[in-house]
């Protein structure tokens, strides 16, 4: 049966817990010059609908050397972009290809095409879930501190794509999620559904990062909402992670934000350039875990 990768869910939480192992087990095998190709002349189309460097980078860089090569396809230069369905897209790709990645603005587009693909999709960024950054992610945090079982989590800012994924994320591994946003900026009541017991939804930052072992942020204003830029950064400013907030985190907390960054917007240059910041570890661990997720697809 083909798998997708549109959400962590779907995976099995043990699914999930052996693709770190083998994530921090191929880039010891990357740092150490020893690499095999697992998957030789497996071929990834990889559509991008949204602007990217790390995940077109992570994803090319991960199929090369697996064995494999990647194609990159935009709507310009695609017959997506004049119009033709997703759904005949997918049934010729899977002629041709082995896995499809895809980024793009809204997830129903990715469940359609999934619904006609007979080979892997996998999200490469949706406007509501990123499950490929959550891959990367807790691969860090597990490198650097070990299991994040029943550790404090905080995400502070907007309930956006990124802190929808790291609700599933709190359910599968069970650790304990504070999200702190403004009114009208709390991720979906549906998806918070499917994590009860594992997240909690606060309006003061200082209460919800207290002895929090990991510190996660993200823009304000992401990919399709820059006309409301200067709104939110009234909004969020309360929220913003800065020296005087890290310092109520357990000592040793640990910063992450998926990048691009906005220094001194919602993460001043002092935390995000700090000795708690791990943000260059997790960029790179992108593209360990996705070499992680296409040997476990293909």
């Amino acid at each position: 049966m083909t798998r997708h990768f549109l959400t962590l869910n779907d995976l099995k939480a043990h699914e999930l817990q052996a693709l770190i192992v083998r994530a921090c087990e191929l880039k010891k095998e990357y740092q150490e010059k020893r690499m095999q190709q697992t998957r030789p002349g497996r071929v990834l189309a990889m559509i991008f609908e949204k602007s990217s460097t790390r995940t077109r980078v992570s994803f090319e860089a991960a199929i090369g050397q697996l064995g494999g090569h990647g194609i990159f396809l935009s709507p310009d230069d695609t017959q997506l972009g004049r119009g033709e369905p997703v759904e005949d897209t997918a049934r010729v790709l899977a002629k041709m290809v082995d896995c499809v990645m895809l980024r793009t603005f809204e997830h129903e587009k990715l469940e359609r095409y999934a619904a006609y693909s007979d080979i892997p999709v996998i999200n490469g960024l949706s406007d509501t879930f990123h499950p490929c950054q959550l891959l990367a992610d807790m691969q860090t945090y597990y490198e650097l501190r070990g299991a994040i079982r029943g550790r404090k989590v905080t995400w502070l800012g907007d309930g956006n794509n990124m802190c929808h994924s790291y609700i599933n994320a709190a359910s599968m591994l069970d650790f304990n999620l504070t999200v702190a946003c403004p009114q009208n900026y709390c991720p979906d009541p549906g998806i918070m559904s499917g994590a009860a017991g594992n997240v909690d939804i606060v309006s003061d930052p200082e209460r919800a990062i207290a002895d929090a072992a990991l510190v996660v942020t993200d823009v304000w204003a992401s990919m399709g909402q820059e006309q409301e830029a200067a709104e939110r950064l009234a909004v969020f400013r309360p929220f913003q992670v800065n020296a005087d907030l890290m310092k109520l985190a357990a000592d040793d907390a640990l910063f992450m934000h998926c990048l691009p960054a906005h220094r001194d917007e919602e993460v001043t240059a002092e935390v995000i350039d700090g000795a708690q910041s791990v943000v260059w570890e997790e960029a790179g661990n992108r593209l360990h875990s996705q070499k992680a997720l296409l040997e476990f697809l293909l």
